[in-house]
Formats: structure tokens, C-alpha cells, sequence
């Protein structure tokens, strides 16, 4: 697609006036769109105000509708909840209630509008501007406003951000607050699991969600639990009884805890509630186990925001006012939202009608039908929830007599045990035998491989670090030995979860080929590593949980700033030479700059940072946070940094510097690496069971696979998930600093400048093209998505 990029510079918001409001339920991230809104407001020259209480707000008019600045924003990006407030308006419900409505807006010039709410919310902002005409010819016949007001404002733009925990949203698949309220839940789980396994008892846990079951689904794919319960997927006839047969041959197999996730919409077959409480008790009756309540409740609300949700808000609002500065009286009022990993425009009627289809078919007691309209991320959820959940007995299981191993290589990042876990499960149900390898390469060579069964990963999903063990070692020099133990151990087909270290790994082995008979069997990589340096990948497992253990850290230190004034921190995070973490972590934790290799820079450039930070400490912000990838520059290291900007800076600010270091390998992994983990494993292990059919000998009574096919890499690409063969990776990649040569993430850079107020140009070339939301069909969910 090489057409010529399009810059934002040409569109001017000049004269034009937007206002902004959050409405319907709060949820975590809303402040970082409002300020990602408020920002590129005013850096484009539109007047921006805020809308107080949500259209209530908007009714009573008055102070409720203010004209902020840049600073009106500061500080708001790790704060939970809105700060201007939301409320349920029954007035705005009425005619006259819109009208006055109107006419608040119309006497401050306002005909743009960016709503952040649920669909109800969206639904109401839709019909406010088809009305608009309507509502301004009868302010005019009464005198509230002259002709001249109805010309000049005949046309209202809308454009909806979806911010709802629930993500209930068709057509989006994230919506803003859903990351955190997983963080709540996640956070929750593993506290319980401790006092669980201790007592041997079962917890029964309810979660929000009346209508739709994402966040108890993806909680009990990130926790593993034992059962789940969601509106979209009741369970069949008879499922007390299968649920208290798992249950108990859990607790046989020496497992001492059993979790229970129900939704708080979750329904039987019949359309019957079925609540926490009725859950515990067919426990207690049937099977006599101690067992507990818990209900979340407003908690899943609360909290700061994640770095997930934080940046998707922050991209969502840019394109936001993007979307009022392009929209015409013709084009419909829209939604932002992500699919995969880009920000599209998708009408939002067609989306609020999917939604409601949703409901409907779920009424009626479709529900194949209700999880396809949910779209193909719920569908996958579901798919891979059921597939690692209940092991069938050993006597339904087939039987491929193929032996499959797994193995970790690189450092260590949160979500690599999540990952094993999955390709286990998967690979015992589609009756292989797998075998772990410890320590990598090195312990391949030296034999370190045993079998491992279902209940041997069981617990591992929430476990950071790496269990099996992990090195950086590369096979080349072990070729002979790991061959081997290839041979001695059958081994038909290799697993390797890891970073780039695994990517050169493969390469190597693959090359190897030629010389060793053993290395000709199906090879799959699953990246994980917190750099996300890996080539035919946009994410790897355990990036996400680096860059919110970097975003808690920066909350922290802008915390110690407020109270001393004038202080700027040099920050220094992990990456090799890749500035994901760096980049990211400053669009999540609101910093000033950051430095990264990808993006050279020299004195001229630190000059003027220094002389952006003096500005700013003359304004009501006294603070500065700077972030710098560590290899971003031999020369330019942080001690350089942090001692030119103490000088430059004296009498003006001062300077800390903190190192990062090793705590952002660590750590517990946050819900999305738990979550992509899990399903990317396990779609890795699938394509492995295709491959052994394949290239299977019968003669021989071998597998044979020498192609280059046979050797791929698993990584998400935009919107799916794609099997890339190793060796065409290889012009991709920038092997001296161990990065891809083309980065995605790089296009977020400017967002992060001008949300620093930098003048900066900012590509806008991938958005703008209003999208319809896809109805996708069943074999579309095996394919690539998420």
C-alpha cells in the first residue's frame, strides 16, 4: 500500500469549538481520552470545553460547560475514573431536554462533540444530532436564537469513544476501561488463590458483566478456573452434575483449590439466572466442600488505568478530533475504535444495532448466534477456554504417537508459563505426548527433557518468570548433542517460546538441516520476550506487563515531583536497542521525551528539550519526566543526560535519575500477557498437529520436513494472527541490533510529542477511511484473529 503519507497539518480547527463529555458508567481510562481530546483540541486550534456530569451536563448548561486549556489536563492520565464527572440524565431523554441542550451548545459555538460512553450513551448523541436542525428551527420560531445562529451552526459532528468495562461494544475490540477492570480482577484471583490453596477450599467468584460475558470469560481463561459461567454460553442440561464430576476429579488429582467465575448476567438454557449463591450451595449439597462467595462488585470500576487502556485512550482521542475535523454534514456520526492493532472509524448506528442484535439473540436463545455477533476475539476466547478447561479421559483422547517438545529460550518475561500451559493442554488433547525441555538450549543438549502431563501445568497461568527455566544459549555449538537427544527422545516436533535468541535459534537449527536428519521436523516460535524486539511480530508475550510495571513506577516518581516542585527524573528502561518500552511507556506515563535508538537525536535536540522543560516550569505543571532507552546512544548515556540537564537546569529545576533495571522482567503477568499467551500457544500447537499430518512418512513410519514452511514464526500482524516462515523473516531483520528494520509502534511517536506539546508532523495516512463493521463468518474466527 504505498501511497503518499497525509499529514494532519493541512486540517486547521481553527473557528471550530468541541465539546467533550463522559457518560453512563465511569470506567478507567476515560481521562486519558478526554486529555488526549483536550490536547489535540487546542494543538490543531479548535476552542475545547468540557461538558460537566455527562448530558446532565449538558442540560443544566451554566458552569457545567467551561473552556479549558492544556493545563486543565495535567495529571489526569493515571487517574481512575472522570474527572467531569458522569450521571444518568432522564431529562435529556425529552425533547425539552435536548433542546435546552442545544441551546447551551449553540451559545458557545459548540457543533462538535466527542461523547465517551457505553451504547446508551452513543445511541443518545445519535439521535441529539439528527435532530439538531429540527431542535434549532424551534429555538429560532421561539426567539432563543436569531436566523444568523441557525446557519452558522446547522450541522452538530458526533464522534463516540466506547469507554465501558464490560467491552459489550460490537464492532470493537477493546473497549477503554476493559483492560483495567481485568487488572481488578486478575489482581483479586491471585490474592484468593493463596488463601484458597491453603484451606483446600472453593472459591465462587462473581463478576460484572449483565449482558455480556467478557470479563468473566477472559478472567477464567487468564486464571484458569475450573468453570465459568456467561450470558452468551449457558451450560447444558444436566450441568450441575458435570460440574460437580470436574470439580471432584480436580480435587483427586491432588489439585487444592477450585476456582468458579460467574457472570453476574449469566443464565441457564432457559433462560434462568443462575447467581453465586446457587452455585455455592449445589457445592456444599452435592459435593460437601468449603466453600466461599465473593462478589467484586464496583471494585472491577476502580483503580488507575492501565498502561493498555491509558495508551488505547490516548490513540482513540487523537483520531477522535481527527474524525470532527474531517467529518462533513454527509459522512454519520462515528465510533473510534481498534480492531487488532489499528484505530479504524466504523459508523455508529451499525454498531449499536449489532449490539442490540446481540441482546436479541440472546433473548430469543440463539446463542451460536449471540457468541458470532459478539465477533471473532469472543469467539476465540470461548474456543480456547474450552479446549483448556476439561481434559477428556485418556480413553477418548486419539492417539498420533507423535512426541512434541516445548522449550523457553532468551530472558525470562511474564506470560512464558501461560504459554507453556496452553501448548501442553492443547497438545495432550490432540494426542501427542509432549515433553519439556529445562534450561533452553543448553539443558536440551544435555538431556534435561522429560515428559509433562495436564495437571503438571495446572496453576501456571498466573506464575512470572519461567518454570521450565530459560537461557540465552543458541543451539549452534550444542548441534551435535541436541540432535541427540532428538533422536534418543523421538522427538517429532519443536516448540520454542522465546525472544529473539529463539528467532536466531530457529535460524540456525533450520540451517542445520542439511548436515542433521533430526532437525527435519516441524519448528514453531511463539515470540515472548519484554524488548518486543522480535521481527513478524507487533507484540510479544510479556511486553505488556514490563510496560505497566515502567507506567506504576513513572506514577510513582511524578508523585514524589509534586510534592518537591521543579524536579525532572531521567528515567532508564530495558530494550536492547528497541525503544518499544521506552516509547510506550512515555505515551502511558505522560513524559516529556523519550529517547530511543530508532529515532537518532543530538545536542541540538537535547538543547531544546532542556529548553521546553524551563518553559513548562513556569506554567502550573512543575514537573518532567524523561524517559531513554538504555543503547539509544553509546555517547549520550543516561549519566550524560541527567548531568546536562542538572546544568542546563540550575536555578530553573533540578534532576534524579532513576535505572529501571531487572524488576521489569519480573513481576506477575498482566491479564493480556496471560491472555495472548494462552492463544497464540495454543493456535501455534494446532498448526503443529497440521504440519506432523502432513509430513509424515508412512513408509519411513517417520516425519519428514524439510521446507522452509516447516520452520515459522507465530506473531500478530494488524489485525490477525500469521504463521511466518523463519527464513523470510530474514530480510525484515536488523540482526547486528537484533530489531525488525520496520516498526509499527514508531508511527505512535509523534502522538506522544504533541500530547507533550511538540510541534511535530503526525502521519495520518492509516486513518480516516470510515470502515463498516464486518459480520464475520464462523471459519473467519480459525484464521487470524485474536
Amino acid at each position: 500500500m504505498d501511497h503518499q503519507p497525509k499529514f494532519f497539518e493541512n486540517l486547521s480547527g481553527t473557528g471550530k469549538a468541541i465539546g467533550v463529555l463522559t457518560s453512563g458508567g465511569d470506567a478507567q481510562g476515560m481521562n486519558a481520552a478526554v486529555r488526549a481530546v483536550v490536547r489535540m483540541g487546542i494543538y490543531v486550534k479548535a476552542k475545547v470545553y468540557f461538558v460537566y456530569e455527562g448530558y446532565q451536563g449538558m442540560v443544566d448548561g451554566g458552569d457545567n460547560i467551561v473552556e479549558v486549556s492544556w493545563e486543565s489536563v495535567s495529571s489526569i492520565l493515571q487517574v481512575g475514573g472522570t474527572v467531569i464527572g458522569s450521571a444518568r440524565c432522564k431529562s435529556f431523554r425529552t425533547r425539552e431536554g435536548r433542546l435546552q441542550a442545544a441551546y447551551n451548545l449553540v451559545q458557545r459555538g459548540i457543533t462538535n462533540l466527542c461523547v465517551i460512553g457505553g451504547d446508551g450513551s452513543l445511541t443518545g448523541a445519535n439521535l441529539f444530532r439528527e435532530e439538531w436542525s429540527g431542535l434549532l428551527e424551534e429555538l429560532a420560531q421561539n426567539g432563543k436564537i436569531d436566523e444568523e445562529a441557525v446557519k452558522k451552526y446547522a450541522y452538530l459532528n458526533i464522534v463516540g469513544m466506547v469507554g465501558s468495562i464490560d467491552n459489550d461494544f460490537c464492532g470493537t475490540d477493546m473497549t477503554i476501561g476493559t483492560d483495567s477492570a481485568l487488572h481488578r480482577i486478575i489482581e483479586v484471583v491471585d490474592a484468593i488463590m493463596t488463601t484458597a490453596q491453603s484451606h483446600q477450599r472453593t472459591f465462587v467468584l462473581e463478576v460484572m458483566g449483565r449482558h455480556c460475558g467478557y470479563l468473566a470469560l477472559v478472567s477464567a481463561l487468564a486464571c484458569g478456573a475450573d468453570w465459568v459461567f456467561i450470558p452468551e454460553y449457558p451450560p447444558e442440561e444436566g450441568w450441575e452434575d458435570s460440574m460437580c464430576v470436574k470439580l471432584s476429579e480436580n480435587r483427586a488429582r491432588k489439585k487444592r483449590l477450585n476456582i468458579i467465575i460467574v457472570a453476574e448476567g449469566a443464565i441457564d438454557c432457559h433462560n434462568k439466572p443462575i447467581t453465586s449463591e446457587k452455585v455455592k450451595d449445589l457445592v456444599v449439597q452435592r459435593l460437601g466442600f468449603d466453600t466461599r462467595v465473593t462478589i467484586l462488585g464496583h471494585v472491577q470500576r476502580g483503580g488507575t488505568p492501565s498502561a493498555f487502556d491509558r495508551i488505547l485512550a490516548s490513540r482513540m482521542g487523537v483520531e477522535a478530533v481527527l474524525a470532527l475535523l474531517e467529518a462533513t454534514p454527509a459522512t454519520p456520526a462515528c465510533v473510534v475504535s481498534l480492531s487488532g492493532n489499528q484505530a479504524v472509524r466504523l459508523p455508529l448506528m451499525e454498531c449499536v444495532q449489532m449490539t442490540q442484535e446481540v441482546q436479541k439473540a440472546m433473548d430469543e436463545g440463539r446463542f451460536v448466534e449471540a457468541v458470532r455477533l459478539r465477533g471473532r476475539s469472543f469467539e476465540n476466547n470461548l474456543n480456547t477456554y474450552k479446549l483448556l478447561s476439561h481434559k477428556k479421559p485418556d480413553a477418548e483422547l486419539p492417539k498420533t504417537n507423535f512426541n512434541v517438545a516445548v522449550l523457553n529460550v532468551g530472558a525470562p518475561a511474564a506470560g512464558m508459563n501461560a504459554a507453556v500451559r496452553a501448548a501442553v493442554r492443547v497438545g495432550i488433547t490432540e494426542g501427542h505426548k509432549m515433553f519439556a525441555v529445562i534450561d533452553g538450549f543448553e539443558g536440551f543438549a544435555r538431556g534435561k527433557i522429560k515428559e509433562i502431563s495436564w495437571g503438571d501445568v495446572g496453576g501456571w497461568t498466573g506464575q512470572g518468570g519461567s518454570i521450565l527455566g530459560t537461557k540465552r544459549t543458541l543451539p549452534a555449538k550444542y548441534l551435535e548433542k541436541i540432535a541427540d537427544q532428538m533422536r534418543t527422545n523421538n522427538i517429532n516436533a519443536l516448540m520454542v517460546i522465546g525472544g529473539f535468541e529463539a528467532y536466531l535459534g530457529l535460524l540456525e537449527l533450520s540451517a542445520a538441516r542439511e548436515k542433521y536428519d533430526e532437525f527435519c521436523v516441524p519448528m514453531v516460535m511463539v515470540p515472548a520476550t519484554v524488548s518486543n524486539n522480535v521481527p513478524g511480530s507487533d507484540f510479544s508475550i510479556g511486553a505488556d506487563t514490563a510496560l505497566n510495571t515502567i507506567t506504576d513506577t513513572c506514577d510513582r516518581i511524578k508523585q514524589s515531583a509534586s510534592g518537591t516542585k521543579r524536579r525532572v527524573f531521567i528515567i532508564e528502561t530495558m530494550g536492547g536497542y528497541c525503544g518499544y518500552l521506552a516509547n510506550m511507556g512515555a505515551l502511558a506515563a505522560g513524559a516529556d521525551a523519550a529517547y530511543i535508538f530508532e529515532e537518532q537525536f543530538d545536542i541540538r535536540e537535547l538543547q531544546a528539550n532542556v529548553e521546553h522543560l524551563t518553559e513548562k516550569m513556569k506554567t502550573s505543571i512543575q514537573r518532567g519526566l524523561v524517559l531513554r532507552n538504555e543503547n539509544c546512544n553509546e555517547n549520550y548515556t543516561t549519566d550524560f543526560i541527567y548531568q546536562l540537564y542538572s546544568e542546563e537546569g540550575k536555578g530553573v529545576f533540578d534532576c534524579r535519575k532513576n535505572v529501571l533495571g531487572h524488576m521489569q522482567q519480573g513481576g506477575a503477568p498482566s491479564p493480556f500477557d496471560r491472555n495472548f499467551g494462552t492463544k497464540i500457544s495454543a493456535k501455534a500447537m494446532q498448526w503443529i498437529s497440521k504440519k506432523l499430518k502432513e509430513t509424515y512418512r508412512k513408509e519411513e513410519g517417520k516425519v519428514f520436513a524439510n521446507t522452509d514452511d516447516s520452520v515459522c514464526l507465530l506473531g500478530m500482524r494488524r489485525r490477525n494472527l500469521v504463521f511466518q516462515p523463519v527464513a523470510e523473516l530474514k530480510t525484515e531483520t536488523d540482526f547486528v541490533h537484533r530489531i525488525p528494520k520496520e516498526q509499527w509502534w514508531l508511527k505512535l511517536r509523534p502522538l506522544m510529542k504533541i500530547l507533550a506539546k511538540y510541534k511535530t508532523s503526525y502521519d495520518v495516512s492509516d486513518s480516516g477511511q470510515l470502515e463498516h463493521v464486518a459480520m464475520h463468518s464462523p471459519k473467519e474466527a480459525e484464521t487470524g484473529a485474536i
